[in-house]
C-alpha cells in the first residue's frame, strides 16, 4: 500500500518560532482518517499549540492506545518520541515512561472507547496519582474504527444512524476526572480551534495531571447490524477477493461563538449538539462548583466547554514519590550504589 508523503523541504520564507522551527516542523504523516473527521482538527490544534509554545519536538513523548483517536499521533510531531500501546493500556505505559524521564512533555492521546471502556481502570489510576501529563480524549461517542457502535460516553436516549436508541447511562469523563482529583480539567470542541488551542497550551504548561475532553464528531459510522448493506452481511454472503470501503466526503464542522453563549451544532448524522462556552467571569478554582456547574448544564442538555477547573498549586507523581530530580538513565554507579554506609542507615530505619 502506498501512502502520500509530505515534502521534507520547506519554503525558506516560512515563519519560525523562538526555537527555530516552522509550523510544518510539528506536522506528521498524511492523515488516513475519514474526510471531515474532527480528530484531524485536534491534531492541527496540537501542532499549533506546540509551535506557539516554542516546544522542541524531540522534547515531547506522545503515547496512545487503539482506535481512530489513537492513530492521530502519527499525524503530528513526527520528530517526537512515540509509542502506540495495546487497547486501553496507554496510561500505565505513560506513567512508567514519565517516572523514568521527567524531562519530557507527555501527551497521552486516547478515545472514549479506549479510555471509558477497556482502559477506564488505567485512566482512573493515572489521574488519581497525579501523573504529570496532558491526557487528551478525542470523544465521539461511538466506536468509529469498528463502524459506529455506541461507546460508554454516548448519551442515554441518543440514536445511532440506523435509529437504535442507547439505553445505557453515559460515563462523564470530565466529571470523573474532577472526582479523581485531576488538577486541570477542560472540555473543548474539535471545530472550535479558537478555544481549543489556548486550552491545550494551558494544559501543556500545567504541572500535574491535565485532562482535556474534546468532543469530536465521527462522520462515517455507517455499519448497521441487520442491514443487507452492512459489512457483516456482505461478508457472510460473498467471497470477496479484496475489501473496499467507501466513505463520502463531509465538510468540517466549525463554530465561532462568544463566552457564556450557547450554540447548536448540526452534525452530519442529523443530530444536534448544544455547546455552552464558559462565561469570562467563571472561576475555575473551585472543584465542587465545577462539578455542580457541569451537572446543571447537563440537565439542560448542554455540553459545557472551557477550562472547568485548575489547581495552580498542584503537584505531580514525582513530588508524591520523592523521585530523583533527573532522568533515571543519567544516574551513575555512585548514585545507584552509594555504599554500605548508606545501606546501614536504611536498614537502621527499618528496625
Amino acid at each position: 500500500m502506498t501512502y502520500l508523503a509530505k515534502p521534507k523541504l520547506h519554503h525558506p520564507s516560512l515563519t519560525k518560532n523562538r526555537v527555530g522551527y516552522t509550523r510544518r516542523d510539528y506536522e506528521g504523516a498524511v492523515s488516513t482518517l475519514c474526510a471531515g473527521c474532527g480528530h484531524d482538527s485536534i491534531s492541527a490544534a496540537i501542532i499549533q499549540a506546540c509551535w506557539e509554545l516554542d516546544i522542541e519536538p524531540h522534547r515531547v513523548a506522545k503515547l496512545s492506545g487503539i482506535g481512530c483517536s489513537s492513530k492521530t499521533p502519527t499525524y503530528f510531531l513526527s520528530a517526537s518520541h512515540g509509542f502506540n500501546t495495546v487497547h486501553g493500556r496507554m496510561p500505565s505505559v505513560l506513567t512508567g515512561a514519565n517516572l523514568a524521564n521527567r524531562d519530557l512533555l507527555y501527551l497521552g492521546v486516547s478515545g472514549d472507547g479506549d479510555s471509558a471502556s477497556i482502559g477506564i481502570g488505567q485512566f482512573v489510576h493515572a489521574i488519581r496519582r497525579g501523573v504529570d501529563m496532558v491526557y487528551i480524549v478525542e470523544n465521539n461517542g461511538v466506536y468509529g474504527l469498528t463502524k459506529g457502535q455506541f461507546s460508554a460516553t454516548a448519551d442515554q436516549g441518543s440514536k445511532s444512524k440506523k435509529g437504535a436508541v442507547n439505553t445505557d447511562a453515559p460515563v462523564d469523563m470530565v466529571g470523573l476526572a474532577l472526582q479523581l482529583g485531576a488538577s486541570f480539567v477542560a472540555r473543548g470542541f474539535s471545530g472550535d480551534k479558537a478555544q481549543l488551542v489556548p486550552l491545550l497550551k494551558a494544559a501543556m504548561t500545567h504541572k500535574g495531571a491535565a485532562f482535556v475532553d474534546v468532543i469530536s464528531p465521527c462522520v462515517a459510522f455507517n455499519n448497521h447490524p441487520g442491514s443487507t448493506k452492512s459489512y457483516d452481511y456482505v461478508r457472510q454472503h460473498n467471497h470477496a477477493l479484496n475489501r473496499l470501503d467507501f466513505v463520502p466526503a463531509c465538510a468540517e464542522i466549525t463554530v465561532d461563538y462568544a463566552p457564556g453563549e450557547v450554540t447548536e451544532v448540526h452534525q452530519h448524522d442529523g443530530s444536534v449538539l448544544r455547546l455552552r462556552k464558559l462565561p469570562s467571569s467563571y472561576e475555575a478554582g473551585d472543584r465542587v462548583a465545577a462539578m455542580n456547574y457541569l451537572h446543571r448544564c447537563e440537565a439542560r442538555g448542554e455540553v459545557v466547554t472551557g477550562l472547568l477547573y485548575v489547581d495552580p498549586d498542584a503537584s505531580d507523581l514525582h513530588a508524591h514519590l520523592d523521585t530523583a530530580a533527573v532522568p533515571l538513565n543519567t544516574l551513575r554507579e555512585r548514585e545507584l550504589c552509594p555504599g554500605s554506609a548508606a545501606l546501614e542507615k536504611i536498614n537502621a530505619r527499618l528496625r
